[in-house]
């Protein structure tokens, strides 16, 4: 059986050196701001392969030698600057630096304020508890998502309740979300998960219906829009994540977007010991007002973020490019089925491509050695997530000394809890059909999207083979 790696495994290992990538200029030129997400004109697969070639695992030359674009990008010309005066001034904890990335960030989702803090979990967590949401409280969460998700709700006290999602977008379902609202129910925690919008048409007037907040996770959804309008700036708070392998990387680093005055000064003054907003760091004499902790960003993280900033959006207008003539190509091999985005989708973030792969088009062949076959074709791809509401760590959590005190023992068992959890949309998803490829590659010539295609109809024609190597 193939090894499964995690989303950041997957990432390393195959964010190849020794190779750039060139962002033409005339993207933005031209006018090319936003993709539709309405797809039409399908480009037709090429026929990289003859029929008689035989799959790189069976022996046979991979269809693909070449390199991806490396990850993180950095120019020394034109990115180092900044970062080497932060560097020599001395001055590495929080001010100015920071303050202008916060500044800058704000105006580019389109935020009145945001705020930078050590990681995008974080700001999960701070945007929680400034929202007074804790023990006792239930917060709805989708399944397919990262861990940090649901660790940010648990870090809280209050108990993720688990909302199954649409496969097809492989979003948090709307549909099922009202059937999961109790009245312990607080917040819903739409995750725009690969970067890929989540349904906030349809999610905030159920959050409005029910007199419950809304705690966007963007962490994967950089310059995502619906209607135009960038998400993270649909509910109440947005959360970022700037972790190295995000399409806006500085490290670690993350950011709360809001555009409520009273709720940012909650969240500065948490990020800084519970120090009011406008204290400075080092300032012991401001008093502390609220119990907080320290979350601050470092000056010279802010300043790579700088660096990073301005290609952002030709970088993402050029991932909805070759999204969408990949997603064209790729629809014509049966058993391979794209992501959809809902209607008003006008730009997705493509932190990953998801499609999902059914096995009984490429004769029964398992997806572990689909997976196998397209990485020996020189195609690095995984299979991503692992069912969340399924894993150990929630009857860790359910049997630690805060959760025993908070909550009743039947709230706390942990076979009852999984049973009113299940989510069978997901578990397919997560166990039989989900496969991803990694931003960077979004980044490469439609040659190269090309060529990923072909590597896929190339296994499919030999599924029948491949299929009896991985059972011998």
């Amino acid at each position: 059986m193939a090894k499964q790696y995690s989303r950041r495994e997957f990432i390393r290992r195959n964010s190849l050196t020794g190779l750039g990538v060139s962002l033409t200029p005339s993207l933005l030129a031209n006018g090319l701001t936003t993709i539709p997400a309405k797809e039409t004109n399908p480009v037709p697969a090429p026929a990289i392969f003859s029929a008689s070639d035989t799959p790189a695992i069976l022996g046979g030359k991979p269809l693909r030698t070449n390199e991806w674009p490396t990850w993180p990008m950095w120019n020394p010309e034109t990115d180092e600057k900044r970062v080497l005066e932060v560097l020599r001034s001395g001055i590495w904890s929080r001010a100015g630096v920071t303050t202008e990335f916060e500044k800058k960030w704000a105006e580019t989702v389109g935020a009145k304020r945001c705020l930078a803090v050590v990681n995008g979990t974080n700001a999960l967590i701070a945007a929680l508890v400034q929202l007074d949401i804790g023990g006792g409280d239930e917060v709805l969460v989708p399944p397919y998502t990262f861990i940090a998700t649901v660790a940010a709700v648990l870090a809280t006290g209050a108990m993720p309740v688990f909302v199954d999602v649409d496969p097809e977008t492989f979003q948090m379902d709307p549909a099922k979300i009202e059937a999961k609202i109790t009245p312990r129910t607080r917040a819903i925690m739409p995750v725009h998960i690969l970067g890929l919008p989540a349904d906030m048409t349809r999610i905030m007037p159920i959050a409005k219906k029910h007199n419950l907040l809304v705690v966007e996770d963007a962490c994967q959804a950089w310059l995502a829009e619906i209607d135009h309008k960038k998400v993270g700036t649909f509910g109440h708070a947005g959360c970022f994540s700037f972790q190295n392998s995000k399409n806006i990387p500085m490290g670690e680093g993350g950011a709360i977007v809001s555009d409520d005055d009273a709720f940012m000064d909650r969240c500065y003054s948490y990020h800084n010991f519970g120090n009011p907003y406008g204290s400075v760091v080092g300032d012991v004499g401001a008093g502390t007002l609220m119990m907080g902790t320290k979350l601050r960003l470092a000056e010279y993280q802010a300043a790579i973020g700088l660096a990073q900033l301005p290609r952002l959006q030709e970088q993402t207008v050029l991932r909805n490019k070759n999204a969408k003539f990949l997603k064209a190509q790729i629809s014509q091999i049966p058993g391979i089925v794209p992501y959809k985005l809902y209607p008003n989708v006008t730009q997705a973030a493509f932190h990953l491509f998801p499609f999902r792969y059914q096995k009984e088009a490429f004769k029964g062949l398992p997806r572990a050695d689909f997976l196998k076959a397209l990485n020996a074709e020189g195609i690095p791809c995984a299979s991503g997530y692992a069912p969340l509401n399924k894993m150990p760590y929630l009857a860790h959590a359910f049997q630690t000394k805060n959760f025993r005190r908070m909550y009743a023992k039947e709230q706390l068992d942990i076979k009852k809890y999984n049973a009113q959890n299940e989510c069978p949309q997901n578990d397919k998803l997560c166990n039989e059909e989900a496969v991803w490829f990694q931003q960077n590659m979004l980044l490469g010539s439609q040659s190269d999207m090309s060529e990923i295609a072909a590597a896929i109809n190339k296994i499919y024609q030999n599924a029948d083979k491949i299929k009896s190597l991985a059972t011998k």
